[in-house]
């Protein structure tokens, strides 16, 4: 097992763009060249695009540019979640979520959830119109999403 991280740090408003977030459907049969194609034009969008899936596992099938960090044990993801934490905490709308015990909480969590196999995703308001988003997904294979490639697996190159 190996773990992949991501980030996102943008506009709020973009990130409720829930269709933009979205993997497209496959078209139902009966399906023609045209739908085949505009589906796979889709598909290309959503790998494209750097806004967060809304499901932690499709981060593997995003274009593996967008990986931040690649991991061997779950506790050195866990630590590159803390750094992320700590680096953009003191930008966080709230108070109480940039509090480093909560923060610490989320960390020890997050090591524990990954040992076990499971993806964290993590959101939060960065001033009053920013959100962050990171995410550590599992790797070879997931536990939620067992039938998606590993980005290093298509034969893409991997960045961190």
């Amino acid at each position: 097992m190996h773990l992949h991280a991501y980030s996102w740090l943008g506009e709020k408003e973009l990130f409720d763009h829930e269709i933009l977030r979205r993997l497209p459907d496959r078209p139902t049969p009966p399906v023609t060249a045209e739908d085949e194609e505009h589906y796979r034009a889709l598909l290309d969008t959503f790998r494209r695009s750097e806004l967060p899936p809304m499901e932690t596992a499709y981060w593997l099938l995003k274009t593996p540019t967008l990986i931040r960090a690649t991991f061997h044990e779950p506790k050195d993801a866990a630590t590159w979640l803390g750094r992320q934490l700590t680096e953009h905490a003191p930008g966080f709308l709230s108070r109480q979520e940039a509090d480093t015990a909560r923060l610490s909480h989320l960390v020890a969590t997050a090591a524990d959830r990954l040992t076990q196999g499971g993806d964290v995703s993590l959101g939060f308001y960065v001033g009053r119109t920013s959100f962050l988003s990171l995410a550590v997904v599992t790797c070879s294979p997931n536990a939620s999403a067992s039938d998606l490639p590993c980005p290093q697996q298509r034969g893409d190159t991997a960045h961190g």
